[in-house]
């Protein structure tokens, strides 16, 4: 039976309106802001329900107490660790995220939430930034394809996703003051793309305003980003929802299309929607027409949800902790893990062959799902490698674990953002909550904390330098006397973090001391990492062998032991450029990161793998890098004109190895003589192929008109201007295997 829902939209509209129409004045404002840390307001009279959220990106975040940043205390709140944004996008698989989405819906639906903050979608700007990890490309497009489809599948379950942080959230320093300025176009072809997808493309119920400001404004009352493009450009009939204390004036909140402010105080009827924007209605100031605008942005998505209205009893209740969700988490997480290296075969190891393992490095052991500010989770369990590694490997092989280098312990007494960290007396019964103050005297502590942070970081280094020796000469000599020696480190959640940016791009605990010593005694060292964004490697040039992981959920050590031992062929390929060195990067270049007050994008495109082609800088490792145990090659491509001015390619990828393997296709754009400055090459589009061994497949792409396209700030449009583009289509931005021409008439 079809369903029409064009008159079923009509139907709703009605509905929202009468019930517009016997609401107070205090009733509305109540639906405009929070009531509890994670709750909006109710109007229990009518049957309107509270909207309940959640954190986050990597899965349902623990109970809160409504009033306090306490946890609930709760033993029923544990969940599906998910694979973090990065780990996801490095499938460079649309599917395992429309999958990932399904496990997060059905998970914030069964711990009864409404609305799951979740994806982060912003661009890796930085490779310093804090938020990374929770954040998927530093390419528009990639991030769009993975965007849409996890969406997609958390909305399956009547579950809003809310997209965030909007827009260019590129770094933690000064968070909530820091003045971004960026260029129109820089802004549509970067930095909007993303979120344009997920409104128009993914059908996003909500979308979440980002704290910093864009060319002068907070986003959360911003009308060029609320108004002018998300509303009336992109056609956005959702909820906007602000960042968690990301609102600061109550007339600008009021006037522009901000829905529902949220924030990290207890006094909630002192936030800029409640009182004072009751008492600046009542003195005739502000129109009672805006807050009817948000009301009904608010019901369209509660009937979205079934909330309310006749399909409230067929909303689906949700699940969570199931063996189906451990499965996906498992085969996304095999999925993600990036070989970046593989001299002489090195890798997979053969298990058969090994009778004594030594693993060194803190990383084996570490749990990384309870940290990370709002990302954090209380997970129902997490495999760490060590333990996968001797799950994999069974009693008959003796795993020696070794620590290798020193991690300072941090005391976590409640939830880890740099507000609730500057709370400090936990004997004082108001503990857990906040004292609200202006923007300067806020921001001052803020920048006092991170001060404090910094000079505490000094301290720790050489208490580290001190313990390692001993350490390091553990380490050394147990890597003499094993049949294998894998080394596990990379960073952790008192490094990848909401709330702070990394001071440089350096492997933390003298990792890269211990790195270099242990290849002096084994030159068949495997080097793995876990962590959330790129790190140095002086001494990539010495390893045969290494492999790369994001935070990739629960299952992360049983993937990492089945790539290890060739269970699992890597797929995953690099969705940012790791530089050899931080000073490599346009941000250390023109030094317009991590900086206090404002900053200019002032590289405006040439962000990421765009910059280093310009340059011509070479990276260690570039966008879309990944090896595979087996080879892949490519051939026969063949260019066809469609309809309008789209262009049809085919080409083959064959399977030249003795192993199934999957292989990433990445097709890249290059104008020729453009008429206006534009990248050297830009992904456009990408395919994953599974492939058995001496197995081929023909490979189909439709590169569409605005694949063409540049934003042409005076039109205020997109632009395919005539003329030839070559194609290049390759394993990675570098690695370019087909070349042709396309033109455009």
């Amino acid at each position: 039976m079809k369903v029409d829902t064009k008159n079923n939209t009509k139907k709703t509209e009605k509905e929202i309106e009468k019930l517009l129409g016997k609401m107070t004045l205090d009733e509305k404002l109540s639906m405009i802001h929070g009531a509890a840390f994670f709750k909006s307001g109710s109007v229990e009279r009518l049957g309107i329900p509270g909207i309940v959220t959640s954190d986050g990106p990597m899965g349902v975040r623990e109970e809160f107490m409504s009033d306090r940043w306490f946890s609930a205390g709760n033993n029923d709140d544990n969940v599906s660790y998910l694979p973090s944004n990065s780990a996801l996008a490095s499938t460079w698989n649309p599917y395992m995220a429309y999958e990932m989405g399904k496990v997060l819906g059905a998970e914030a639906r069964g711990r009864g939430k409404d609305v799951i903050l979740a994806p982060g979608i912003n661009i890796k700007r930085s490779p310093l930034c804090g938020r990374n990890f929770e954040y998927m490309s530093e390419d528009p497009k990639l991030t769009a394809t993975i965007a849409v489809p996890l969406i997609k599948g958390v909305q399956e379950n009547d579950v809003a996703a809310c997209v965030k942080h909007f827009a260019a959230n590129v770094q933690e320093t000064d968070r909530l003051m820091v003045d971004e300025e960026i260029d129109e176009r820089t802004l549509y072809e970067l930095y909007f793309p993303a979120f344009k997808a997920a409104v128009q493309e993914g059908k996003s119920y909500s979308i979440m305003g980002a704290y910093n400001k864009v060319n002068g404004y907070h986003c959360c009352e911003n009308k060029m980003l609320l108004d002018r493009v998300l509303r009336d450009e992109w056609g956005f009939d959702g909820v906007v929802i602000s960042d968690w204390g990301g609102v600061h004036k109550t007339k600008e909140a009021a006037e522009c299309s901000l829905d529902l402010e949220m924030s990290v105080f207890s006094d909630f009827e002192n936030y800029n929607l409640a009182n004072p924007l009751k008492e600046a209605i009542k003195k005739g100031e502000i129109s009672e027409e805006v807050v009817d605008a948000k009301v009904r942005n608010l019901l369209r998505m509660m009937y979205r949800l079934k909330m309310i209205g006749k399909e409230k009893s067929a909303r689906k209740p949700g699940t969570y902790n199931t063996p189906a969700h451990r499965e996906v988490t498992l085969r996304i997480a095999e999925e993600s893990m990036i070989l970046l290296k593989n001299e002489n075969q090195c890798l997979p190891l053969n298990a058969s062959k090994i009778k004594k393992l030594v693993v060194i490095g803190q990383n084996a052991a570490k749990i990384h799902s309870n940290g990370g500010g709002s990302g954090e989770i209380k997970a129902l369990y997490e495999i760490c490698p060590l333990m996968g590694l001797k799950c994999y490997l069974g009693g008959n092989t003796q795993v020696r674990y070794v620590k290798g280098y020193y991690v300072p312990d941090k005391l976590k007494t409640f939830d880890h953002n740099w507000q609730a960290d500057s709370l400090d007396d936990l004997s004082n019964s108001d503990v857990g909550m906040l004292t609200r103050e202006d923007d300067s005297t806020q921001n001052a502590a803020h920048r006092r904390g991170e001060e404090e942070r910094l000079a505490n970081l000094e301290k720790e280094k050489e208490e580290i330098h001190e313990k390692n020796k001993a350490l390091f000469a553990e380490a050394i000599e147990a890597a003499k006397d094993a049949d294998a020696v894998i080394f596990v480190g990379g960073l952790n959640h008192d490094i990848d973090s909401e709330g702070f940016d990394r001071t440089d791009m350096k492997l933390p605990y003298e990792q890269d001391m211990l790195i270099e010593a242990l290849l002096e005694v084994r030159k068949d060292l495997i080097v793995t990492f876990i962590g959330g964004s790129p790190v140095e490697m002086p001494w990539k040039d010495k390893a045969q062998a290494i492999l790369w992981s994001y935070y990739a959920g629960m299952e992360t050590g049983n993937a990492f032991a089945k790539v290890i031992f060739g269970d699992i062929n890597p797929s995953g390929k690099l969705t940012e450029t790791f530089p050899n060195q931080y000073e490599d990067c346009v941000t250390a270049k023109n030094g317009q990161f991590g900086v206090w007050g404002s900053i200019k994008l002032e590289e405006g495109l040439y962000c990421g793998y765009r910059y280093f082609d310009r340059q011509r800088i070479a990276p260690a490792f570039c966008f879309g890098h990944g090896l595979s145990y087996t080879q892949f090659t490519y051939s026969g491509l063949a260019l066809k004109a469609e309809k309008g001015r789209d262009v049809k390619l085919t080409f083959t990828v064959k399977n030249m190895g003795k192993r199934m393997g999957a292989e990433v296709a990445q097709v890249y754009i290059a104008p020729i003589m453009p008429k206006v400055d534009r990248p050297n090459k830009e992904l456009k589009a990408y395919t994953k192929v599974e492939l058995a061994p001496g197995r081929s497949k023909k490979v189909t792409v439709t590169l569409k008109e605005e694949d063409f396209a540049y934003f042409d700030e005076s039109l205020h449009n997109f632009i395919a201007d005539a003329g030839d583009y070559e194609i290049l289509i390759g394993a990675s931005s570098e690695d370019i295997r087909l070349k042709g021409i396309a033109t455009l008439s």
